[in-house]
């Protein structure tokens, strides 16, 4: 256990230095819009959106998946060029995951984990066409990246400019679910009946049911436990809360899209960006 430890604390130690060098991108700054800076979103522009977005993700679904490992490599690849295209930095992290993690048992709600110290990743379960988001949000957190709203734009970006159907689709299906989340509110009912009637194609419809699956009684009593000290843990470290995930993500991804940092973010060189007006 010590040799064990002593292991885990060098590579922490290796990796908090590596970090130490990076120059990460002030979001304010580059986009207009920050975990204390988002504009509101009407719910006309959110109920607008998802239909825009219902129609995109049936035009462009694709059964193929691919192999998680293989996976890590080309949503990162995608996440570095991201990211340097903002900062001119390539920031070169593992593309190494794990399939389980304890963080899993303690958090049942999660679908991936970062450890904060080591930069471990572990993907906890199969998500379908929402992996290639899962995966690269928790690569983002690997490369310094700890605030949630932070992990998923850098994930949204480097997906949705991707001219890979896989990776596209993730991006589309992750900010449909995030979108219909915030429409819902806390009522999970509500968000299953809003899939139901969003118009989605049978084969997308059952993986987005899937995604909010109501768990066992026991489960559900840890999970909701669990939700209301990550809730509070996040707006300790200077977030939103929860919220970040679906009302701030699409918040931001509104202000990005209609504000005034719009033009220059939708001409990123090569397609980095892959925005093209979805709310406008």
């Amino acid at each position: 256990q010590t040799a064990a430890l002593t292991v885990y604390a060098a590579s922490a130690v290796d990796d908090w230095l590596a970090r130490t060098g990076v120059r990460r991108i002030d979001f304010l700054d580059a986009f207009g819009a920050d975990v204390r800076r988002l504009p509101a979103m009407p719910d006309a522009a959110r109920e607008r959106e998802v239909r825009v977005l219902v129609e995109r993700l049936n035009r462009v679904y694709t059964p193929d998946r691919i192999p998680r490992a293989e996976l890590a490599r080309r949503v990162d690849a995608r996440l570095t060029d991201t990211i340097a295209a903002i900062t001119g930095q390539r920031v070169r992290t593992s593309t190494e995951i794990r399939g389980f993690s304890v963080l899993g048992v303690v958090f049942p709600f999660a679908l991936g984990t970062s450890d904060i110290l080591s930069g471990e990743v572990a993907i906890l379960r199969d998500t379908g066409i929402f992996e290639p988001h899962v995966v690269v949000h928790e690569l983002a957190h690997r490369k310094g990246y700890w605030k949630e709203l932070h992990a998923q734009v850098l994930a949204y970006l480097a997906l949705a400019g991707s001219d890979d159907p896989v990776l596209l689709q993730s991006a589309l299906a992750e900010r449909l679910s995030r979108q219909l989340a915030a429409l819902a509110g806390d009522d999970d009912d509500a968000l299953g009946q809003r899939v139901r009637d969003a118009g989605l194609i049978p084969e997308i419809e059952r993986q987005f049911l899937r995604l909010r699956q109501p768990p066992d009684p026991v489960t559900a009593a840890v999970s909701d436990a669990m939700k209301q000290l990550y809730d509070l843990r996040l707006r300790l470290t200077g977030q939103n809360g929860l919220s970040d995930y679906d009302a701030g993500f699409t918040a931001f991804l509104y202000a990005l899209e209609t504000g005034e940092h719009a033009g220059r973010a939708a001409r990123g060189e090569g397609r980095v960006w892959g925005l093209d007006g979805i709310v406008a």
